[in-house]
């Protein structure tokens, strides 16, 4: 049987994470997503809630946020362990003007304030396989394109 995982994506809002995630893990994976629980009280608590059950049932899961610093990540990266899971970080590698630019193409809710994107490009520190991860993968940016 194959070992559950976890993988936990790093980067910038419209960097691509969701469009690479169904283009390439939904079959395989759960997505566990903050903005997939707009109602939710208490978000993390809410996603660690998702990634459990998902684990327990012997499902692998793909958690799409930001995850922008080790330390948003460590409690994710200990809830794998729990469960026995490899646990790899994808770093989904885009330019800010990238991000903002494919960030206008969305639309409603889906579009965030520019100054959020900017604010996170701040804050984001590269995955490191010295934060427990097994991998790190690198995924090369997406082409700003209209959906």
């Amino acid at each position: 049987m194959m070992r559950v995982e976890l993988i936990i994506f790093v980067g910038l809002q419209a960097s691509g994470k969701s469009t690479w995630y169904h283009a390439n893990l939904a079959a395989t994976h759960v997505h566990v997503s903050k903005d997939l629980m707009p109602n939710a009280r208490d978000k993390d608590v809410k996603q660690t809630e998702l990634i459990s059950a998902a684990l327990a049932a012997g499902k692998s899961v793909a958690v799409d946020n930001t995850n922008p610093t080790p330390i948003v990540r460590a409690p994710l990266i200990a809830l794998g362990r729990r469960f026995g899971a490899r646990v790899a970080a994808y770093f989904f590698e885009t330019a800010v003007k990238d991000a903002v630019a494919r960030n206008r193409l969305r639309e409603g809710r889906a579009r965030v304030p520019d100054v959020a994107i900017y604010i996170t490009s701040k804050k984001i520190v590269p995955p490191s396989l010295e934060e427990g991860f097994d991998e790190v993968r690198v995924i090369a940016p997406l082409p700003v394109t209209a959906p």
